[in-house]
């Protein structure tokens, strides 16, 4: 999608992304999804901290255009100011202080550009004990008691990054992004997101603290309606080896299941009998296992039994459903998520695949000002560059 042709509910809004790795790439993504014009400053091929991915897996990437530069050449630092005046935001996820120390922190971007939105993601926050700490996803769901809740009796299990770096970070920082641009077409004014992995997580978990002070949850993993403990909501093996994933909760749901299933209800103890529940999902467990999991998705086809098959990753674009939505989509060959979510007046084309590191840096620093000769000395100099491979 080039700049110019963009369309979507955020076209012709700017953000500046400062390369990194986790959760502001992939908020830069759903920015980009959604119409932005998503301008990433990427590490050049000098800097020994530079990581990239190849442009045809660079799902996160996509969308987006790419300014190679050497931001610890003072320099560098000028060439992303300048892009900085002409943005409507700007997203980081470094630990706190570092673009301070690089000359691009808040104070000195703001200063610039009034108007400016700042997100700044990280995992433990901008102020805190641990904020100056190292840590990842595990981390920080770790200290959010989410970790604790997840996983079978033995021992918690990390549910991927899901939880932290996307949900709890990247979603909270564009949701924060999101607001602030509203509340500058009411004031004018720029202002600064502070969005932490561990904020994020905890406001995730807002139900789960509430449900264990109030004794409706168990902190013990395995014993409670969500986490596996409830025979009615959980995986079952099936024939084949394969699985199913059963979330029969209410009543009525919860009848169908068992109906579709040949299992009398009586057979069972009441479904909300937390002593009853590892004797009843043995039982289920016998019957699951008669059939293989294809076999089982027919027997709930067209049901409310809420039944779902487990599908592995290679599986997912070959189902009807998601290839009836378009859920998953090939873009120049290569699998992915289409953008989401979907606008029914407003949203935006197909993105672009990713760019080549530098791919648009010159076009980019002709945008901000530069001319001819000024891009080829600071091309020359290492300052920036164009095409890293």
């Amino acid at each position: 999608m080039q700049h110019d042709m963009a369309t979507g509910p955020l076209a012709g809004f700017r953000v500046l992304e400062l390369a990194g790795i986790g959760p502001v790439p992939f908020a830069g993504m759903l920015l980009a999804d959604l119409g932005a014009d998503v301008i990433r400053v990427d590490r050049t091929r000098s800097d020994p901290g530079a990581t990239w991915v190849d442009p045809e897996f660079d799902v996160m990437g996509r969308g987006c255009r790419s300014i190679a530069v050497d931001m610890k050449a003072p320099r560098g630092v000028g060439v992303v100011l300048r892009l900085v005046d002409g943005c409507d935001v700007l997203i980081e996820g470094f630990r706190p202080g570092v673009v301070e120390r690089l000359g691009i922190g808040p104070e000195v971007c703001m200063a610039r550009n009034p108007r400016l939105i700042y997100g700044r993601m990280t995992g433990w926050g901008q102020s805190g004990p641990l904020a100056a700490e190292a840590g990842h996803d595990i981390d920080y769901i770790a200290l959010t008691g989410a970790l604790h809740a997840i996983g079978g009796a033995d021992k918690p299990l990390p549910p991927l990054n899901l939880l932290a770096d996307f949900g709890g970070g990247a979603l909270y920082l564009v949701v924060g992004v999101l607001s602030a641009l509203l509340e500058r077409s009411r004031s004018g004014k720029g202002d600064v997101v502070d969005a932490a992995m561990v904020d994020g997580v905890a406001s995730l978990m807002s139900i789960f603290y509430v449900m264990n002070q109030n004794g409706f949850w168990v902190d013990r993993r395995g014993e409670n309606f969500l986490d596996g403990g409830a025979h009615f909501y959980g995986t079952y093996r099936t024939a084949d080896g394969k699985y199913v994933a059963v979330g029969a909760i209410e009543p009525q749901f919860y009848g169908q299941w068992l109906a579709r299933m040949g299992i009398d209800a009586g057979e069972l103890p009441s479904q909300h009998d937390r002593e009853g529940w590892t004797a009843a999902r043995g039982r289920v467990a016998e019957i699951f296992a008669t059939r293989t999991r294809d076999q089982w998705c027919e027997v709930f086809a067209g049901s409310d039994a809420c039944v779902a098959p487990v599908l592995a990753l290679s599986e997912v674009a070959s189902h009807p459903h998601i290839q009836a939505r378009g859920t998953v989509r090939a873009l120049r060959g290569v699998l992915q998520a289409a953008p989401a979510p979907r606008l029914e007046r407003s949203s935006a084309a197909l993105p672009a695949p990713a760019p080549a590191v530098g791919g648009h840096t010159r076009e980019l620093l002709a945008e901000a000002g530069y001319d001819g000769a000024s891009i080829d000395v600071l091309l020359r100099d290492g300052v920036v560059a164009t095409e890293v491979e």
